[in-house]
């Protein structure tokens, strides 16, 4: 496994949270922009000496006034630095339909960045990038980076949604698509009659892709089953277990490791993840119990 992913300290891996973690930082909504009908992408703006910068693949902890906190990727680009930071949340629940809910403004709180992220200094030549459905929010920033940095010989992305009106960053993945610099894949379950993509899972167009095992790092957010059929995939095509990164999700209440709702065997993911390599990932999600 990549020592970035597991056993080094937190500054280590990523940025380091501020001294007063558990203390949230009120920031106001400057932008709001409707996805779909459950799913808003809101940009917060921060005072300057209060957010520190992150890496592609951390999360904070968002809160919603009078309501509760969440753990949200951060979905913004991590070369910036105009000390904003951009979250999707998808209406699920009491506090995420709060925050969708947020208009321009608005007072939220944030906590943060936690985690470990995607590390793509370490990365190697050739990027291929699997989300699925609301799991492009945690990778938008990793490919972001990637296009910033322009290192990358090659970078895919597959993206999956269970319908075309549930895709996340259209405008984005049309100017992906038209520059020529990624490759963009995009999968649906159930089709429209506009649609004239693929129709099917995601695994389905990753299998039929052509790649360099030996100069290929994946990378995979998205429901669980999703990522270990992915990983399975390319596994089969040659790529090592340590080359593929998972971000992973648990009750994170706490986001600083004290609190140990987000146990996965011996990780806590909000200091050991959310991104962690396969090969110790992938013995921990065949376990039901945990």
């Amino acid at each position: 496994m990549h020592a970035s992913m597991f056993g080094k300290p937190s500054s280590e891996r990523g940025m380091a949270p501020r001294r007063d973690a558990l203390v949230p930082t009120a920031c106001r909504v400057i932008s709001r922009h409707d996805e779909n009908s459950d799913t808003s992408t809101l940009t917060l703006a921060a005072p300057e000496h209060e957010f520190p910068g992150f890496c592609s693949g951390q999360f904070m902890m968002v809160y919603a006034r009078a309501v509760g906190e969440i753990p949200l990727s951060i979905s913004g680009d991590p070369t910036r630095t105009d000390h904003t930071v951009v979250h999707t949340v998808r209406a699920v629940g009491a506090v995420s339909r709060a925050l969708r809910e947020a208009c321009v403004g608005d007072v939220v709180g944030i906590r943060g960045p936690f985690g470990a992220g995607w590390d793509l200094e370490s990365a190697k030549d050739d990027l291929i990038v699997v989300a699925g459905g609301v799991g492009l929010a945690a990778v938008r920033s990793a490919v972001l980076e990637a296009l910033a940095c322009g290192r990358f010989r090659r970078i895919v992305l597959h993206v999956g949604a269970r319908r075309p009106s549930d895709l996340l960053y259209r405008a984005d993945l049309d100017t992906w698509s038209r520059g020529n610099v990624v490759d963009v894949e995009l999968s649906v379950d159930v089709a429209d009659p506009a649609w004239r993509g693929h129709v099917g899972f995601v695994t389905q167009s990753l299998g039929r892709g052509v790649l360099e095992p030996e100069s290929t790092t994946v990378l995979l957010c998205g429901p669980e089953p999703m990522m270990r059929m992915s990983a399975r995939t390319m596994i089969g095509k040659g790529i090592a277990p340590q080359n593929i990164r998972v971000s992973l999700e648990r009750n994170m209440q706490c986001g600083a490791g004290l609190c140990g709702h987000c146990q996965l065997g011996e990780l806590l993911l909000c200091r050991d993840g959310p991104v962690v390599d396969y090969s110790v990932a992938g013995p921990l999600l065949v376990v039901k119990e945990l």
